[in-house]
């Protein structure tokens, strides 16, 4: 009797086992495509290099090998060409002229002393690396290996080469997307740059000094290192993202844009910069890491632009403060965290309860101790996006959720500006009072250029007002964009405030 009562027990068990795995590969199989890749998919480099999906490393002594094989099939060289081109050198008269004048006149003043009205800047080219992220031709980059590029050629490790257009750009986090017209690629598969560990072996591939394909080996040495590179749009380093994984694997010029991987071959970060007093390799290397670049990627396929959450505070890493700083704010002397400087009433965190005075130690549960951590663990998530954090207030810890808002204080998606962006520059509606002051109706005011066809192909300065576009008036900043439109050839006309004249500015926009 206990005998059948033990085979029936084991028969359902079987039946129930095979029931459960039949039903979750039918009804829960995730085949989501996220940031290019589709989950379950594994690229032929990997089974090639004995490393089948990643997981499961071959249990052997530190070896590279494997690694090496499965990534350098998947980073690619980035050859860059930027077209000579005409720069207009329309630089304003002031009303006192030079002190020549009377004598020579402006122009043979000019003519012997420079500051002609043209000029050519010759063809330039340049080179970087890339990772095929996608087997139909996805390739993460930085920015600035493309920035400003009017062709790209990519050569694959087997030497077949394709020509590339820009999918997106973001330059607050260096990274850039751009597309080859092709299918079957190899490709990386994404890691977890979270679980980096310092002193974890990791592996530098690209194409340094115009070599060819390029493998060094190093550890990581520090996570979360700012360095002050990264800049917005506009310029304004504060926009900055940068969260970098520091490691010693030989990076030189050329290696902008490579795969950072680990041993199991996966891609855990894209190298960026080197810490140089030379601009060669000299014992320090900087990638981004791949969690940001995952993120980062999928908005700039899905939307053309990052949609970047806040979380609606103004802050600085106690560990940074000083003595006296922490006594004048009630701070621990022995604090660690992300102090909260100011909350705006407006932002996510104040919503959620955060309080200025308060010591953020989590986000997302992982733990925060520094300004480049907070920015790293934040850029994971975009607008709209419910985010756990961690503070302390008066010695007592409290977890709240904090919903992510965009830059404008809300959750819309933020749409890229096209032909617009490619402007470069910081736009802003003229004030009325200042167009009635200047005698004009209306117009924009280019606050700061910053890189784009108007720095790159003219001599446009800050603070020119742009009155028409291809002869159409423009009074703000909505209608300089309709008047913009797709145009691909613009002529830009209007006055700098305390000179006189109106100028001109003749561009030509990229793809």
């Amino acid at each position: 009797m206990k005998l059948k009562q033990i085979l029936l027990t084991a028969a359902i068990s079987a039946i129930t086992t095979i029931a459960v795995v039949w039903g979750y590969g039918k009804f829960i199989k995730d085949d989501a495509v996220y940031a290019g890749q589709q989950k379950g998919v594994v690229p032929s480099n990997y089974k090639y290099a004995g490393l089948f999906d990643g997981d499961t490393p071959p249990n052997t002594a530190v070896d590279f090998t494997a690694p090496s094989a499965a990534a350098l099939p998947a980073v690619v060289h980035i050859k860059t060409k930027t077209n000579a081109k005409q720069v207009n050198n329309n630089l304003p008269r002031t009303r006192q002229q030079n002190p020549f004048s009377d004598f020579f006149g402006d122009d043979v003043f000019d003519q012997f002393f420079g500051n002609g009205r043209g000029g050519v800047v010759p063809e330039q080219r340049a080179s970087g690396s890339g990772v095929i992220i996608s087997e139909d031709g996805y390739i993460v980059t930085n920015n600035h290996v493309i920035n400003g590029a009017d062709e790209l050629t990519v050569t694959l490790n087997n030497k077949k080469t394709y020509k590339a257009k820009v999918v997106g750009t973001d330059p607050a986090y260096d990274l850039a997307v751009i597309k080859v017209d092709a299918s079957s690629l190899p490709f990386l598969l994404y890691g977890n740059s979270d679980d980096l560990k310092i002193g974890q072996w990791v592996l530098a591939l690209g194409y340094p000094l115009n070599l060819e394909t390029t493998v060094t080996a190093g550890i990581v040495s520090a996570k979360a290192r700012s360095l002050g590179l990264n800049k917005g749009k506009n310029g304004d380093p504060s926009i900055g993202v940068e969260s970098f994984i520091q490691t010693d694997a030989a990076v030189n010029q050329g290696n902008s844009g490579g795969a950072l991987v680990n041993t199991d071959g996966k891609l855990v970060g894209i190298n960026s910069a080197i810490a140089s007093p030379t601009g060669y390799y000299s014992g320090y290397s900087y990638a981004i890491p791949v969690n940001i670049v995952k993120k980062v990627v999928d908005d700039l396929i899905k939307f053309g632009t990052v949609q970047r959450g806040y979380l609606g505070l103004q802050f600085q890493s106690a560990s940074d403060m000083d003595e006296e700083m922490k006594k004048r704010n009630g701070i621990p002397l022995n604090a660690e965290g992300i102090y909260a400087q100011d909350v705006p009433t407006d932002g996510g965190a104040y919503a959620a309860g955060i309080r200025k005075g308060d010591i953020i130690k989590k986000v997302d549960g992982i733990e925060i101790n520094s300004s480049a951590e907070l920015q790293g663990q934040v850029s994971k998530f975009k607008p709209g996006d419910k985010v756990p954090v961690t503070y302390i207030r008066s010695g007592k810890e409290n977890t709240v959720t904090v919903t992510l808002k965009n830059k404008a204080g809300n959750f819309d998606i933020v749409k890229a500006d096209g032909s617009l962006e490619l402007l470069g520059a910081d736009l802003a509606t003229l004030d009325k009072n200042k167009a009635k002051e200047y005698g004009v109706t209306g117009g924009v005011i280019v606050k700061k250029i910053t890189a784009g066809a108007l720095n790159d192909q003219t001599r446009m300065k800050d603070g020119f007002v742009i009155l028409k576009i291809n002869d159409k008036d423009v009074k703000t900043v909505d209608e300089l964009k309709a008047a913009v439109g797709s145009s691909k050839t613009l002529t830009i006309s209007g006055f700098y405030p305390g000179y006189d004249g109106v100028y001109e500015y003749p561009i030509t926009l990229g793809e």
